[in-house]
């Protein structure tokens, strides 16, 4: 991945198909497409733009932080709380948490997330 410096119209962004394991599929039919801008020689962190179409996910998340551009969704932490995050919103989600993610908009975010593996 590129580390040289960047300027890039989010918006406008060209994105790749990131397919979803269907196993997370609770709902309708998302699809998930995404831009790494940035990835780290080791794996564990990396930036870019991700977007997901509306129906209801499943995931186990990496600690990340990220602001939606465009769209909706609601995400409901397991054993934790519901979030609502639209556009301008900023999250923080931690490795390891089980999330369900509704998506009401085709939301579109900037990220940056980390894992350590374990």
């Amino acid at each position: 991945m590129t580390t040289k410096p960047l300027s890039l119209h989010v918006a406008d962004a060209a994105l790749s198909p990131d397919p979803l394991d269907p196993a997370q599929i609770v709902a309708g039919d998302p699809v998930v497409t995404s831009a790494v801008l940035w990835e780290s020689a080791d794996g564990t962190q990396s930036r870019g733009v991700w977007q997901i179409t509306p129906g209801v996910v499943t995931d186990t998340e990496t600690d990340e932080m990220f602001v939606v551009l465009s769209g909706r969704a609601t995400v409901e932490v397991e054993g934790g709380p519901t979030l609502e995050f639209g556009p301008g919103d900023v999250g923080l989600l931690r490795e390891g948490d089980r999330t369900t993610w509704t998506v009401h908009e085709t939301l579109r975010k900037v990220y940056h997330s980390s894992a350590t593996g374990s």
